[in-house]
């Protein structure tokens, strides 16, 4: 998505949004399925049932099922999905190209000329009726500021409604993410006897990495303690929370002037994890400055030595 932004600001391609209605209940199955007549229906003699011909929400294999029949329309309409990532659709006409990127029911639609964005979202209106969001603007819990010299991503909204649930919002904010030197581990401390508050954090941690790559180390070290957090681990991600609470406006900027050139850079530590004496690296890649992937992971063996 990020990779996808930063190409429509620097082409001065229109981005849209739309998302699909009941996109679920579009979907065929392949196999026969069975379920009781719901509440109210009252056509079924005692004792039948309903044979399903399209999935339902809930279903495990809905969201598998609404893919496939979307991958099919856009295919019998001149797209090609990509190789590298299926997620994206393109449409090369007359010169002119069409992008659709896809995340379940919500799409963004950029390209050279607006004419054909206008007949694919007619199309897909015909087919399955959508919601038109227009230029987009909020996407998968990023609002995207768009401006003549670029465009700017962040979650603000996202951070307010964490610190919100975590009872924090009027706590005082912190000056980084971890402190400095701070080596957790499952040794220390006392277990906590509910786990769900400390994986709820978590997990809305790691959905906010999509435009902090600032927290990326944070989290990935909170990370390995889901299974079984102490006290100090959750002390940790209220650290993290209280310093998004000063720093809730922060995001990437995506230049209009890019020279698309790609650029990335890697680092790592030596051995610096408690547990496994195992080492962290980190990446990021750019395009042109427009920041686009980064990662802390640790590495899967021991490394005896920092070459």
């Amino acid at each position: 998505m990020r990779i996808f932004i930063a190409l429509a600001i620097t082409k001065d391609w229109p981005l849209h949004q739309l998302d699909i209605n009941n996109a679920f209940l579009h979907g065929f199955l392949d196999e026969e399925v069975y379920m009781y007549p719901p509440e109210g229906y009252d056509k079924a003699a005692p004792g039948q049932v309903c044979k399903l011909e399209r999935s339902l929400y809930g279903m495990k294999q809905a969201s598998r099922q609404w893919n496939l029949e979307l991958t099919k329309f856009l295919s019998k309409n001149g797209f090609r999905q990509s190789k590298s990532d299926y997620s994206l659709f393109t449409k090369t006409s007359k010169g002119l190209c069409t992008f659709i990127l896809v995340y379940v029911n919500d799409l963004l639609i950029a390209g050279d000329d607006i004419n054909n964005i206008i007949e694919i979202k007619a199309l897909l209106h015909q087919a399955y009726t959508i919601n038109d969001l227009g230029l987009a603007r909020y996407f998968l819990g990023v609002e995207i500021a768009r401006s003549s010299s670029g465009t700017f991503l962040n979650q603000r909204k996202y951070i307010l409604d964490i610190l919100s649930d975590a009872g924090l919002t009027a706590a005082t904010p912190a000056r980084f993410p971890m402190a400095k030197g701070l080596k957790l581990s499952t040794e220390e401390g006392t277990l906590l006897p509910k786990l769900e508050a400390y994986r709820r954090v978590a997990g809305r941690l790691l959905c906010l990495t999509l435009t902090r790559p600032d927290i990326s180390y944070a989290v990935q070290h909170l990370s390995q303690f889901l299974q079984a957090h102490k006290q100090p681990h959750y002390d940790a991600a209220l650290h993290v929370l209280r310093d998004l609470k000063g720093t809730a406006n922060r995001g990437l900027f995506y230049p209009k002037d890019n020279n698309l050139q790609v650029t990335a850079y890697c680092d790592g530590d030596w051995g610096n994890c408690r547990m496994s004496a195992r080492s962290l690296t980190g990446y990021c890649v750019f395009l042109g400055p427009a920041l686009v992937s980064w990662k802390t992971k640790k590495q899967k063996t021991v490394s005896k030595s920092t070459a």
